[in-house]
C-alpha cells in the first residue's frame, strides 16, 4: 500500500469546487483532509490569493507514479494549463511524500525521476504546506536527505512573514 501526501490549491476560478474536486476524485483512498487556508502566491509573480490544503490518501493498487498520473489527471479535470512556473492556476495538486506501508514500517519513496521528485524538493520551505499538512497531521515528519525532520520544526524556521501569510478560512472540503 502507498500512503501520499498531497498538497492542493487553487487562485482561478471556483477555488473552493476546484479543491473539492481532489476531495471528490479521491474518494475512498482520502484518509485525511485538512482546513482550507487562504495565502499568499509563492514564487514572485503578481496574481491572487490561493486557497490551499493538504489531504492524506492510500490505496493499495497505486505507486507512486500513479498517484502523480492521479495528481494530474485532476488538474486535467479542473483545466490546468501549464503556462507559466509558479503562475495561477484552477488546481495545483503537488505529491509531497509518497511511503510504501508494509507490515514492517514505511519507508518514505525518494525518486529523482524527470517527472516526478520525491520527496517534493520545496515543500519543507513553503509555509502554505507545511500549516495545513501539521492541521491534518500534528506529527508530521518531511523526509530530507539528511533524515526526517518535524514539520513543526521545518515551519518554525520559516520566516514569520511567510507563516502569517497562511490565514485559516471559514470554508470546508465538505460538500
Amino acid at each position: 500500500m502507498t500512503r501520499v501526501v498531497l498538497s492542493i490549491g487553487s487562485n482561478l476560478g471556483d477555488r473552493l469546487a476546484h479543491l473539492r474536486s481532489v476531495v471528490d476524485g479521491l474518494g475512498d483512498a482520502l484518509v485525511a483532509a485538512s482546513r482550507v487556508y487562504e495565502t499568499d502566491p509563492w514564487g514572485g509573480i503578481e496574481q491572487q490569493p490561493f486557497l490551499n490544503a493538504v489531504l492524506i490518501a492510500d490505496d493499495p493498487g497505486r505507486d507512486c507514479h500513479a498517484w502523480l498520473c492521479r495528481a494530474q489527471e485532476l488538474e486535467r479535470a479542473a483545466g490546468r494549463m501549464r503556462d507559466e512556473r509558479w503562475g495561477p492556476r484552477t488546481l495545483d495538486v503537488d505529491l509531497v511524500t509518497c511511503s510504501e506501508v508494509t507490515s514492517s514500517g514505511r519507508v518514505d519513496v525518494r525518486s529523482d525521476d524527470s517527472d516526478l521528485t520525491l520527496p517534493h524538493p520545496l515543500a519543507h520551505v513553503r509555509a502554505f504546506v507545511m500549516v495545513p499538512w501539521l492541521d491534518v497531521d500534528p506529527a508530521a515528519e518531511m523526509p530530507l536527505p539528511d533524515g526526517p525532520r518535524p514539520v513543526v520544526d521545518l515551519l518554525a524556521e520559516l520566516e514569520p512573514a511567510d507563516r502569517a501569510s497562511v490565514q485559516l478560512t471559514p470554508l470546508t472540503l465538505e460538500n
